[in-house]
Parts: structure tokens; sequence; C-alpha cells
């Protein structure tokens, strides 16, 4: 009987968006890929540096420890790297010392891995490579770049899986977002009034969404999914954003409409263990506070008149 990874969430993460490979990977920029691959294996034995998505990886993976043995696995996370086999088993043996229950991986030496997440069904790919997040998006799999200098996830909540998310052009399309974008606020709003019972579309990690609300139904006693909205938009434009969740059937914990306000803080005070959003602005700042990705999607990463 073969092996499938069907119903399962399944999260495809590059080594160094797992581990801090800052050290190392500033050798591969200096020098070349030998190099690299010497340090990895001078290192084999050094376990490396939870990275950025450690955290989230973490979590996610504590929904598979269930008391009632043969029961099926919730979560698969796969490592999915630029990374040479040699250093593959660099980060296989670091899983390995923190208890990541990681069996699967794909090291391509330097070719886009991206390739590989339709065989996967990957619900969510992670990585440091812009060119292979923009690829991944692409081809309809909800993927955001891991910003590597990000502050790591808080400890504050061990027992919940905390993800926060950008509206426009993450969870819904980026259609109101050009409004304001070619003609402002004021536009924005009214268009977010006059179209208020009609469903935004769905954006690139609408089935993320999806994923993660089957997970939440399969909540732990030791881990649990909690989920935020954090958005720029404000009263009454919030109110389309509502309507639309639940249109999907799909409820979030939490939602903050910032009205422009900078989303770090609240995002700390949120302490998530990641946070999407599709404007590198936004992201930069929220690094600052919080583990953060940038969703390369919609008008702001398309249109070259704008500022990316």
């Amino acid at each position: 009987m073969s092996t499938s990874l069907e119903g399962k969430l399944v999260v495809a993460i590059s080594s160094r968006a797992l581990f801090d490979f800052e050290e190392e990977n500033l050798v591969f920029e200096q020098s070349d890929d030998r190099a690299y691959m010497a340090l990895q294996l001078q290192r084999l034995d050094t376990p490396a540096k939870p990275g950025v998505a450690f955290s989230l990886v973490k979590k996610l993976l504590a929904f598979n420890q269930t008391p009632l043995e043969g029961a099926a696995q919730r979560v698969e996370v796969v490592i999915l790297s630029r990374n040479d086999p040699v250093s593959g088993m660099r980060v296989f043996r670091s899983a390995q010392h923190y208890g990541l229950l990681i069996e699967r991986g794909s090291f391509t030496r330097g070719q886009p891995p991206w390739r590989y997440l339709k065989p996967l069904h990957a619900n969510l790919f992670l990585s440091t490579h812009l060119s292979d997040v923009r690829a991944a998006l692409d081809a309809g799999v909800p993927a955001a770049q891991v910003y590597p200098q990000s502050a790591h996830a808080s400890d504050a909540y061990p027992g919940e899986v905390r993800i926060a998310f950008d509206g426009d052009a993450v969870l819904f399309s980026d259609e109101a977002e050009r409004v304001y974008q070619s003609q402002g606020l004021r536009a924005f709003q009214k268009h977010e009034q006059d179209k208020v019972l009609q469903p935004l579309l769905a954006g690139p990690f609408k089935p993320l969404l999806d994923a993660l609300k089957r997970l939440q139904k399969e909540s732990t006693p030791s881990m649990r999914l909690r989920t935020a909205l954090v958005t720029a938009r404000s009263a009454p434009a919030h109110e389309r954003a509502i309507r639309t969740l639940m249109d999907w059937n799909i409820e979030v914990d939490e939602a903050m409409f910032l009205g422009g306000l900078p989303k770090g803080e609240f995002l700390r005070e949120f302490a998530p263990d990641f946070f999407f959003d599709d404007q590198t602005g936004h992201v930069a700042l929220a690094s600052m506070h919080v583990p953060s990705g940038h969703v390369v999607s919609g008008l702001i990463n398309d249109d070259g008149s704008f500022p990316k």
C-alpha cells in the first residue's frame, strides 16, 4: 500500500527558513557552494540554531502528538531546499536534535525546488528565496518569503499556534487594493460600502485558511490554533471583509481594523508564530516584533508604477 499525504496539512519549508543558517549563507555568498558544503559538513554534529519559522513548525507538528496509537498524523513538514544533499544531512540532524519529526526532504543544490510542491500537495511554502516564492504563488500554492532577520516568536503561548494574516492580496483578492491605489481612500471606502454584500474573491492564502480550518477542528489537549486578521482597513470597509469570511464559512479568532496604523506593535501583543502580508513596508516593520513573511502577490508586487 502506497503512502499518501492526502488529508494532511502539508508545510514545505526551506532549510534557511527553519534554521538559522545566516553565517553559513554568508560563506556561500562570499565564496562558493564548495566552501558552503565544507562548512556544513564540518558542523554536521553541531545542531543549527532555530530560525524564523521554527516555532511555527514545532507547534504545528505538536498536533501529531496524540494519545491514540495509530491515529492519523494531521501535519506533515517537508524540507524543500536549494541546499545540497550533504548539507541536507545537517538539516535532518538538527531537526532530530530538537525533536522535530521531519522525515521527507528534497535538496536541489541551487536549482529551484518549488516544482516539487504540486506532488507534495503542499498547503504552504516558506522560503527565503524570492524567485521560488513567486513561482509557487504563480502555481497556486500559498507561499511567502521569510525575512531571516525577523524577531523570533514569543514563548508566551506554548499551547497555541498563532497565525496572523493581512487581508487584501493575501486572504482576499487585490480588487479593493486596486481601487485604493488608483483612486484613493474615499473611493476605496465607497467601493466597499457599495459592494458590502458581495463577497471578495479569494486571495492566494484562502486555500491555507481552508486547511487550517480543518486543523482547528482537531485541537488536541496540548495544542490549539488561533488566527487573526490584521488589516489597514477601517470602518465602514471592515464589514465586507467580515461578510466575506462568513460567506466562506471561516472564522478568525481576532480581527484588527487599524485604519493605516502601523501593525507591528499590535502584532507584538498578539504574538503570532508567523505573520503574512503583501507589502514589504508592512513586513519590514512587523519583522521587528514577530516572525514575518512577504506574500508576493497583488498590484503592489506586480505593477512597476508602485513601490515594491
